[in-house]
């Protein structure tokens, strides 16, 4: 009878699981998590226990926010992130609306994050959502980050742009990034798969570690490493990525910046080139009336394209 009884028991608490972590069930790769002040003091078993059972190879944790907000738990969480076999990386919030204010908020983040003890090599990343992005104009948002960028580099920090995916080359130029897009479901989906990484949730629990985190699916080693820094230009946006790996042979080279205009709609389309055909990108647009910079052209059926991404492209008609 003790038997029968435990073998129900034991019935019943596995339904219990299955039916409370059905959230947590549905997932893409957790490749890293990023942490702040809201999860507390994290200890070595709590990252030891995202790596065993998890798979989390790297962690980002919140260095500062502005130009006066210091994370009190930053330094914590990189020592203990470290002892437990991590990568580990951090963010600064960004408030800047300018190039000069970019400037100043990445001397205090690096400035900080050096005091923290985050080692050279590592990610500091900008984390652009806020306001005075939003209401800002695209270039100089754009310029913006490449300043912060270029800054944190003198401290021997890589940087790299996280947002959301509905502000990628619109609210902002975007070229690589840590990209966030939360699906009802994200079970064997690769969103961004053109960036470093997708934040999938903003809501996962881990099994002895306190409060919600943010998860990411990562796609190349940018964040699974240490690399020595190097400073972008507006023609590379963002870290260094090699941008011929999509584009066609027979691009010819046209650098500038143009402005583009969708007279007809509230938005200018973009295309992806495969071959000698184009496939319209349903996920992203450009601002109307925004400045964008095209390193190639490429002529298909007779309609010129400019690029502004790689593999996104803008047909000649909407320059203005």
């Amino acid at each position: 009878m003790s038997k029968k009884i435990s073998v129900i028991v034991a019935a019943f608490f596995s339904l219990m699981v299955l039916f409370f972590g059905a959230t947590n069930v549905d997932a893409a790769r957790m490749d890293m998590v990023d942490v702040s002040n809201h999860n507390g003091d994290m200890t070595v078993a709590n990252f030891q226990d995202m790596h065993n059972n998890y798979g989390v190879k790297a962690a980002v944790t919140k260095i500062s926010e502005g130009t006066t907000y210091k994370d009190a738990y930053a330094a914590n969480n990189i020592k203990t992130a470290q002892a437990a076999g991590l990568f580990i990386h951090g963010y600064h919030y960004a408030h800047y609306s300018n190039v000069s204010e970019a400037i100043a908020e990445a001397n205090f983040a690096a400035q900080t994050a050096k005091a923290d003890g985050l080692p050279s090599g590592s990610v500091l990343v900008t984390d652009v959502e806020s306001t005075e992005q939003q209401h800002n104009d695209p270039g100089l948002n754009t310029q913006s980050n490449i300043a912060f960028i270029n800054q944190v580099a003198k401290y021997g920090y890589r940087s790299d742009i996280y947002t959301m995916g509905s502000w990628v080359d619109t609210v902002m130029q975007v070229k690589k990034g840590w990209i966030a897009a939360y699906p009802s479901d994200a079970t064997d989906q690769y969103w961004y798969p053109s960036s470093h990484g997708w934040q999938w949730t903003s809501h996962y629990e881990f099994d002895g570690s306190y409060g919600y985190f943010d998860v990411s699916q990562l796609y190349d080693n940018y964040f699974t490493s240490y690399q020595a820094p190097q400073t972008v230009s507006l023609d590379n946006t963002n870290n260094q990525t090699n941008n011929s790996s999509n584009t066609t042979n027979n691009a010819v080279s046209s650098k500038g910046v143009i402005n583009f205009q969708n007279a007809n709609g509230s938005y200018v389309p973009l295309v992806a080139i495969q071959g000698n055909s184009t496939k319209t990108i349903t996920n992203r647009a450009l601002a109307n009336n925004t400045p964008w910079a095209t390193d190639q052209t490429k002529t298909i059926d007779g309609v010129t394209y400019h690029r502004v991404a790689t593999n996104e492209w803008v047909d000649a008609k909407y320059i203005i």
